[in-house]
């Protein structure tokens, strides 16, 4: 009697919600190969091969041998650990996204799953280790130069990939192995990063730090899951405290993690990690070449990336024995993805530590409020740094009320700038100090209309505005990418010379600075000029070397940046983003403008930072001039619980979006009148998202709101599995919604 072939589950990396099933591959002498669930395969979807996993489970014997496929091939590399493989389950169940589509960010390199065939491949070699290679090192050219820092963080490299990588020709790879300096051998690539040296003496710790550290240690050790939220203010030296928890996770044999919430931004974190472990980090994020994010991805299931700093993608690669976690900046929005699947890395990274047994280390000044609300009820612990390292002092924050204090008009048009913040810069830049002024807004003005007849340049795809750049000459969208050159008429009317601008933005803040300072040094810090780590890297260390002491920026310079002769920070517009109907306006903004204080005063210098304010009676700049965040934190606890909105109940945003309005409110009816009754949960909508129209589809939000002990996942199940949507109409579900755009 024959035997019935075996069959398997294999997720595949496509948007389906559970594995399929197939028949097992046979090898060369006609048996099947036995899989072990976690292992990497390709295999036949329609007309495609493409990536997929051996899952859990068994697979269906009622399905007819004649409909399943077989396996193509088999990947070697490290099978995928159960632990990740339920991690891909529970995401998908609790963001009601595709099983697939969570896969597919664990699998996101499909050239990592090839396997490697023997190569030529170039490392550091002896004589560049030995002293007289250190002082030949010293004449190299820049670009022999990348090309040594580039082999010495890492190993394994082809030619063409270590050219690439250094970006320069082949032939520096070349010159350099005649030179002596990197040696080739011949073999399958075995990429790996050195390990940091795991007794490196660090910095004096305080005592307040040497505890905190301590204890972290301590629960590495204990290789058993905590959560940890390090609670410093700005200047506390938490890195530092971290970096030994990273130590004792070397030390124990296993990898750590730190999420960073923009690591193309963040030289200087990377600048301490080289002085404290002697060797750079494995690093994850969008501006990785494809060759080193194909090595990167395999170096870490193997094991042989101790370390990775990475954006929150970094949260879903697949490791071998992950032995802490670590994500700070833990309040930053950036570490809730909205788009694909929608998730919020903090919140996933403590669900994956739990998986691996490890401890998580949420750090921050500013920490989220559902953070602290699970501190109060003892799911998290908390360990408090709460003074400056080293001595130095808190910044003093005084209010400008411009109602009072209003901005003189300039020759070239408005001033933004009142008469005491000017003053203060002034006086800075006398001391010899640094100076810098914060507006979260870029471009050069936010809006251009027409004087004649009153028209608005708004973006052709979306419900915005298009913005200014003047240095471009562009207008543009922040939400789509559209640009277009500025107008010399306006396209309503046709007049010549009737288009101005509204509103400041950075680049018009730097033009009144360099009008009213014309001594200073002025450099602009913005999304828009920090384009890559290097350019980030190049900005920073003009002002650590004091060739910058005027700088203007958004956002990206509260990023954790350490300016020891900044002592001024004036925040020009501290009422945005205070107001407009999001229920996270007022921490959100809280949290910004405690960051950017912080930037003043971290070294002995006095800090001082002036916050200009059309509503200083307001409890966000109340709570700022006090310095008492804890007073903040409750009464935005109490405006929340009033509402029962997060932390204090759950909420789920269905979006809704399509190319054609009226089909789409066809739809949203429908969805409207299938609206279920719950008890303790009310759905609202359909209403047009503040951006009604984004990328060229109109949108459509309904909000369910629960109580805290109802998941609203099941209601939106539910509910959405009534309707079936056309096919040009995109329903998206938001658990625990960040934006509300």
């Amino acid at each position: 009697m024959n035997k019935q072939p075996l069959r398997c589950r294999v997720q595949v990396v496509l948007p389906i919600e559970k594995p399929y099933d197939y028949l097992l591959p046979y090898g060369t002498d006609g048996a099947q190969i036995a899989l072990e669930p976690g292992q990497v395969v390709m295999v036949p979807v329609g007309r495609r091969v493409l990536p997929g996993v051996v899952w859990d489970g068994d697979a269906d014997e009622n399905v007819p041998l004649k409909k399943l496929k077989e396996i193509v091939s088999v990947s070697e590399v490290p099978p995928l650990r159960e632990e990740l493989r339920k991690f891909v389950e529970w995401v998908a169940n609790y963001t009601l996204s595709p099983q697939g589509s969570v896969l597919k960010m664990a699998l996101s390199v499909p050239q990592a799953l090839e396997d490697q065939v023997g190569q030529k491949l170039y490392r550091l070699s002896g004589d560049a280790l030995s002293k007289e290679g250190e002082r030949e090192k010293t004449r190299l050219t820049s670009a022999r130069q990348k090309v040594i820092d580039v082999v010495t963080n890492s190993g394994g490299w082809t030619s063409a990939d270590l050219a690439r990588e250094a970006g320069v020709s082949s032939s520096v790879v070349k010159g350099l192995e005649k030179l002596g300096m990197i040696e080739s051998y011949f073999e399958a690539p075995d990429f790996f990063f050195p390990a940091p040296v795991s007794d490196a003496v660090g910095p004096e710790l305080s005592p307040d730090q040497k505890a905190a550290a301590d204890d972290l240690v301590s629960r590495v050790q204990g290789r058993s899951f905590s959560t940890v939220v390090l609670d410093g203010v700005t200047g506390s030296g938490k890195t530092e405290v971290y970096f030994e928890a990273i130590e004792a996770a070397l030390r124990e044999g296993r990898q750590a993690l730190v999420l960073l919430p923009e690591i193309a931004l963040s030289s200087q974190w990377l600048d301490r990690f080289k002085q404290r472990f002697g060797v750079a980090p494995a690093e994850w994020h969008s501006d990785l070449t494809p060759a080193l994010r194909r090595k990167t991805w395999r170096a870490v299931a193997s094991g042989k990336a101790p370390v990775v700093v990475g954006a929150r993608s970094a949260l879903m690669l697949p490791y071998s024995d992950l032995g802490l976690i670590i994500v700070d900046e833990e309040h930053e929005g950036s570490f809730k993805q909205e788009d694909g699947v929608y998730y919020h890395a903090r919140d996933m990274a403590v669900v994956r530590a739990k998986g691996c047994g490890c401890p998580i280390v949420l750090a921050s000044a500013t920490p989220a409020l559902e953070t602290m609300v699970n501190v109060q009820s003892g799911r998290y612990e908390r360990l408090i740094l709460p003074g400056r390292h080293g001595g130095a002092g808190m910044p003093d924050v005084e209010l400008i009320d411009l109602r009072f204090d209003k901005p003189e008009r300039l020759q070239s048009g408005p001033g933004w700038l009142s008469q005491a913040l000017r003053g203060a810069i002034r006086q800075t830049l006398e001391a010899g100090e640094q100076a810098m002024l914060f507006l979260n807004r870029r471009g050069y003005a936010p809006l251009t209309l027409c004087r004649t007849c009153g028209h608005r340049l708004q973006c052709p795809h979306c419900t915005a505005w298009l913005v200014e750049h003047r240095r471009f000459r562009r207008l543009q969208c922040h939400h789509c990418g559209f640009s277009a050159a500025l107008p010399e008429t306006c396209p309503s009317c046709g007049a010549e010379d009737s288009l101005v601008p509204c509103g400041p933005g950075v680049e018009r803040i730097v033009e009144e600075a360099k009008l009213l300072f014309p001594e200073a040094n002025v450099a602009l810090m913005a999304s828009d000029t920090m384009t890559s780590p290097a350019a980030t890297k190049e900005m920073v260390d003009r002002i650590q070397n004091r060739e910058v002491n005027l700088l203007v920026g958004t956002q990206v310079v509260a990023k954790g940046y350490h300016f020891p002769y900044l002592t001024l920070v004036g925040v020009v517009d501290a009422d945005l983003g205070l107001f407009g109907g999001d229920l996270r306006a007022a921490e959100r903004t809280f949290q910004l403008l405690h960051q950017v204080a912080g930037r003043a005063g971290r070294a002995e210098h006095k800090g001082r930072v002036l916050l200009q304010t059309s509503d200083p009676k307001h409890p966000v700049m109340q709570t700022l001039k006090e310095g008492d965040r804890d007073k903040f934190l409750e009464i935005e606890a109490e405006t929340r619980a009033r509402g029962n909105l997060p932390p204090f109940g759950r909420l789920a945003a269905v979006i809704v979006s399509g190319p054609d309005e009226s089909e789409l409110d066809n739809f949203c009816a429908g969805l409207a009148r299938s609206i279920p009754q719950f008890d303790g949960a009310q759905i609202l909508g359909p209403a047009p998202a503040p951006l009604a129209l984004l990328r060229g589809k109109f949108r459509r939000r309904f909000l369910i709101m629960s109580k805290k002990t109802i998941a609203p996942q099941g209601i939106a199940r539910n509910w959405l599995s009534q309707l079936k949507a056309p096919s040009r109409i995109k329903v998206v579900v938001d658990v625990d919604p960040y934006s509300f755009l």
